[in-house]
């Protein structure tokens, strides 16, 4: 169904916002939005699983969404988190394979939809477009060796020591930060369990380094915490 002129107008500002496609002008931000297809997901939907042949890709519009991988036992690792502007699944979008995870909705999550072939054919008319593309797949790719060397290089109190710091210079508070994700989640995606996780949550509190209050943390000594994540 074609979008209403209202939708279309709606597209173009929320997509002018967007870091895929930043320095696009006005015309070429209303192609694009010709061919988006809003879709709107629950909390837990599935959009999309692992194997599924990949059509396109996505933008969020609002809400957020999980990309993650789960094994035959059912252990699931959260590979990222995708909030509001956030876009994911253009790999595999492009490279015409399967998607090679999972995605799901987190919470009530509106989506912009843009369907492969018809993608193609704007990119091969627009160089900005190709040029904010390759950015976006650099940023893929500078994130997912960031997952690798953490799950790999360091222990669970190192992984959410960054995770803490990374959330409090994200949001601008360096004193407190409120979890954004449930404590399930935030051990599926820092690669553990949730009964360590809250282990290693106790440590870092007995140890001085935060103080807990709920969904709450302060931060109290930054220094170590930046320690710990540098393994001293």
């Amino acid at each position: 169904m074609k979008n209403s002129v209202n939708n279309q107008s709606e597209f173009v500002n929320f997509l002018n916002q967007t870091q895929m496609f930043q320095g696009l002008s006005q015309e070429h931000l209303g192609r694009i939005s010709d061919i988006a297809i809003a879709q709107l997901y629950n909390k837990g939907d599935m959009i999309f699983h692992q194997g599924d042949e990949a059509k396109g890709f996505f933008v969020v519009k609002s809400g957020r969404v999980k990309v993650f991988k789960q094994s035959a036992d059912g252990k699931e690792q959260i590979l990222h988190v995708f909030g509001l502007g956030d876009h994911f699944a253009e790999v595999p979008a492009f490279d015409g394979k399967c998607y090679p995870a999972s995605a799901a909705g987190i919470e009530k999550t509106e989506l912009l939809f843009f369907p492969r072939t018809s993608f193609l054919e704007l990119l091969e008319k627009q160089p900005t477009l190709a040029v904010n593309m390759l950015k976006s797949f650099a940023r893929h790719l500078r994130r997912f060796s960031h997952l690798i060397d953490n799950l790999s290089l360091r222990e669970v109190p190192a992984r959410l020591a960054t995770y803490l710091l990374n959330l409090s210079e994200r949001t601008g508070n360096l004193e407190t930060v409120e979890l954004d994700l449930t404590k399930g989640q935030l051990a599926a995606m820092l690669g553990t369990i949730p009964e360590t996780l809250s282990r290693v949550f106790y440590k870092l509190s007995r140890d001085g380094l935060i103080k807990i209050d709920g969904s709450k943390i302060s931060l109290l000594n930054r220094e170590a915490l930046s320690k710990l994540v540098d393994g001293v």
